[in-house]
């Protein structure tokens, strides 16, 4: 039994012990003391062939499929898709098909929560038990390039992956052996020897650096492989799926037309502005009484408006008036952008960008339609000039609302407005902007709020 098969064993043997344990946890929940072994009997009995029913909805989702599940965000989405698909199921089995003396519907809802919650905590135990107690899947890649560099580096800081790259097959340059030393690579230079380093260092997948229709040799090897049952990734949407960015260096116009079909996201915007102006108008009525506060506290930080105002650039490159709160001093302020401990920053100002409370007038924005909850990061327009004709392709962030937070926010990495790391922050922005769904707008709005509670923000 391979690597992945025995991952996949232990993932379906603990699924099916979390929707036992869900269950017998409404049960005590909903009977507490009155709970009877008839009544137990009776509920695992309708609920049995629907824990049948929910692995296989499970495994239809592709979450016993480990290049889908190995980004956090893919697993919430498909998890929740999942978890409602089954729910609703379970609905029709109950109450279309009364095979039972009982049609459990709150027990389903409570089940169904519970059940929702301890998977999520398990599959992300698991990913992060891949990083020291089970057993990794070997890489081998065909091809050197910047991107291929990328992925090794970030497969050796990310360990919980469950990857381990093994060997490289491309010619030999200086570059790549100091690559294979620091990293304990072996390189292989004769794709005919492909087949037999298989074996020997027990590669399981393989990745492609590009498209090997002119390659005859290559695909005649790897097709003898196929029986082997290894895996192929494609290097760009494997780099995609573990670093959460679109690498720059290898864009063109053709990417876009093929992954960025702003026609499909229609719907998804109408979804997304409802939530968003619903999403402002609660949090106005938590954030008023603490708005007070903030008002008192910037009116003493030093002379100078409380709100501060500055022309940002939206949609479709529309300007339009930002709003904070003022975390700067006024005199001595040039107004150019704000660089590590900045000495503008007051005492308050530093507090309320580190629990991003100084964002809170930006409810206005978007409500407004300005911005949304989620997106790119607005600029300065004069910055944007500048970015635009240093970094390719730079203005395709306008093609959506910038946001209050994003996808870049979330990184854990800082990103000042300078050409080196916008160009970092644009491969996270593309990343959101192909990839944008509910599901990843909410996993991106509760991990802000983690920030902000954690007083990470900047």
């Amino acid at each position: 039994m391979n690597n992945n098969k025995i991952k996949q064993t232990i993932l379906i043997i603990v699924d099916l012990l979390i929707l036992v344990l869900s269950l017998k946890i409404t049960l005590i929940l909903r009977y507490a003391n009155d709970i009877s072994k008839v009544l137990e009997k009776q509920h695992f009995q309708v609920f049995t062939p629907i824990f049948g029913l929910w692995l296989v909805i499970i495994y239809i989702n592709s979450l016993y499929d480990f290049k889908k599940i190995i980004n956090q965000n893919k697993l919430v989405e498909k998890t929740v898709k999942s978890v409602l698909a089954s729910f609703f199921l379970s609905m029709i089995i109950f109450y279309l098909v009364p095979y039972a003396q009982i049609t459990p519907k709150t027990n389903l809802i409570i089940f169904s929560v519970f059940f929702l919650v301890l998977f999520l905590l398990w599959r992300l135990f698991f990913l992060s038990a891949n990083k020291r107690y089970l057993p990794s899947s070997n890489i081998a890649i065909i091809g050197y390039n910047e991107i291929i560099r990328k992925t090794i580096t970030a497969i050796k800081k990310n360990p919980q992956l469950g990857f381990k790259v093994k060997l490289i097959i491309s010619p030999k340059n200086n570059v790549l052996i100091d690559i294979a030393e620091i990293y304990d690579l072996v390189i292989i230079e004769d794709v005919h020897q492909l087949s037999r380093a298989i074996k020997d260092y027990k590669i399981d997948s393989l990745i492609l650096e590009r498209d090997i229709s002119d390659m005859k040799d290559l695909q005649k090897t790897l097709f003898n492989l196929l029986p082997t049952g290894i895996n192929y990734y494609n290097l760009i949407n494997f780099y995609e799926e573990i670093s959460g960015q679109i690498p720059l260096e290898i864009l063109n116009k053709a990417w876009f037309l093929e992954n960025l079909n702003l026609a499909e996201k229609k719907n998804f915007e109408r979804i997304k502005r409802v939530f968003d102006i619903c999403l402002s108008f609660v949090f106005m009525i938590f954030a008023l009484p603490i708005c007070f506060f903030i008002i008192l506290l910037v009116k003493i930080s030093g002379p100078g408006p409380i709100i501060f105002k500055q022309t940002r650039l939206g949609k479709n490159n529309k300007d339009f008036s930002l709003y904070k709160f003022r975390t700067m001093r006024v005199e001595n302020n040039n107004q150019a952008p704000t660089a590590q401990d900045d000495p503008r920053i007051t005492k308050i100002g530093k507090f309320l960008r580190k629990s991003r409370l100084d964002e809170i007038p930006q409810l206005f924005n978007v409500i407004k339609g300005d911005m949304s909850f989620v997106g790119p990061r607005p600029e300065r327009p004069e910055l944007i000039k500048e970015l635009s004709n240093n970094i390719p392709f730079y203005n395709v962030r306008s093609l959506v609302s910038p946001g209050i937070t994003g996808w870049d926010q979330i990184s854990g990495e800082y990103h000042s407005p300078s050409i080196e790391d916008t160009y970092k922050k644009l491969q996270y922005d593309l990343f959101y902007i192909k990839n944008r769904s509910v599901y990843l707008d909410i996993s991106i709005i509760l991990k802000t709020i983690r920030t902000a509670l954690g007083h990470e923000g900047r």
